[in-house]
């Protein structure tokens, strides 16, 4: 292995590992604010009295969770049991092997480039491939378990997973077609050039992929799989230790790609205007480390909105979650991609084959938002205006009789 990529990999697993365990500090912290109470703040500097606003928490509840006892039950399949939660957290950590973390640096001639895989030109492709291999983790914890309440949560997990990746991917071919490319530096660049972030000029397509986004990390008001109330602990109810840790770790690390992927896609990446640029050949060291930096900060503002959204939306119920997926999600998803079909095809006609290089015009984002915001009223007025959680009564007038 060379020096530079084992340097990359060590990098990034350590980030990924530390900021999955400090972000569950901040999305106690967070509950604790919008719950009107006061959040884990005791725990700080081990064997003083220094509490540091209880940042040394997730040191104290990872060690809990790793020398907690090591028990397997008995009626499990051992060997899917186990297999489960280390096949989500290597499809979890995978993904990040192309996600770029800022513009190439120019580094004494040389160029390094800011990711694990740099210019893989099928890098959407392969992060979709690798978001469907967690689903057979789901899958497995819930079927090697050997628990009907196990069983059942996996099973809502599959047809919840399944069905979202359709919006999820529909959301983002508006982005293919407009950027010609799999490649998500590639997609960052054309954004910086062009001037024009994707979340302007497909605002219906990006509205697809946030809420679809949220239904594949399982967070509320999506997250069904470890719905308490009705199913304990879902898919992983009979795990506990290390391999619960493992799952609780994959669940935020999905979190935080999805927050790059909503980044990269549809909010220019590393570009701002005014202090970026927008040459995304290799920069000095000092524009490279700013343009990660605006990259983290756009990435740590939409962590904080999936936390804020969780401890304030109530969840669905199941029937609910299918409904929105086939009957609203993939319906839109159709209608951007066909819009940003015909918007491309037309500036194609007006501009030539050099469309590309011309940007995005007023009049196409002024289409894209009065498209967007013309859906959302349709949808609203003809669904339905109150949801019926009353039981089902029976239709056999007999039976109705009887029970009257």
């Amino acid at each position: 292995m060379q020096p530079e990529l084992f340097i990359k990999i060590t990098i990034v697993i350590g980030g990924l590992m530390t900021a999955a365990a400090y972000f569950v500090l901040l999305e106690r912290r967070i509950a604790a604010w919008v719950q009107d109470r006061v959040g884990p703040n005791r725990v700080g500097i081990p064997l003083t009295r220094i509490r540091l606003f209880g940042l040394g928490q997730p040191l104290a509840d990872g060690l809990k969770m790793i020398f907690k006892e090591e028990y397997t039950p008995r009626h499990v399949d051992r060997r899917l049991y186990v297999l489960a939660p280390l096949l989500i957290l290597t499809a979890a950590l995978s993904v990040f092997a192309v996600i770029p973390f800022g513009s190439a640096v120019n580094a004494g001639g040389d160029k390094i480039k800011l990711s694990i895989i740099p210019g893989l030109n099928v890098g959407l492709i392969y992060i979709f491939a690798l978001s469907s291999i967690a689903v057979y983790g789901v899958i497995l914890g819930g079927w090697a378990s050997n628990s009907k309440y196990s069983f059942l949560g996996g099973l809502r997990s599959s047809a919840q997973l399944i069905a979202y990746e359709l919006p999820l991917g529909l959301g983002i071919l508006g982005i293919i077609l407009a950027s010609s490319s799999l490649d998500l530096e590639t997609i960052m660049a054309h954004q910086a050039e062009s001037g024009w972030w994707y979340a302007f000029t497909q605002p219906l397509g990006c509205l697809v992929f946030v809420i679809a986004a949220f239904a594949e990390a399982a967070r509320l008001p999506f997250d069904l799989p470890e719905c308490e109330q009705e199913l304990i602990g879902g898919y992983h109810t009979e795990y506990a230790g290390i391999k619960l840790l493992l799952f609780l770790v994959a669940e935020f690390i999905h979190m935080i790609t999805a927050s790059f992927l909503i980044v990269i896609l549809f909010l220019g990446g590393w570009h701002f205007w005014g202090i970026t640029g927008t040459d995304a050949e290799a920069t000095s060291w000092g524009m490279a480390l700013l343009r990660v930096l605006v990259l983290f900060t756009k990435v740590f503002l939409v962590i904080v909105f999936f936390m804020l959204v969780r401890w304030s939306w109530p969840r669905f119920r199941f029937d609910q979650l299918m409904g929105l997926a086939w009957k609203v999600m993939l319906p839109l998803g159709l209608l951007n991609f066909v819009v940003v079909s015909i918007l491309l095809e037309t500036r194609l006609l007006l501009y030539g084959q050099d469309a590309s290089s011309t940007g995005f015009d007023i009049t196409s984002v002024l289409i894209s938002w009065l498209i967007c915001v013309g859906s959302w009223i349709a949808i609203c007025q003809w669904g339905p205006r109150v949801a019926d959680n009353s039981p089902r009564k029976s239709l056999d007038p007999q039976l109705i009789d009887s029970q009257i």
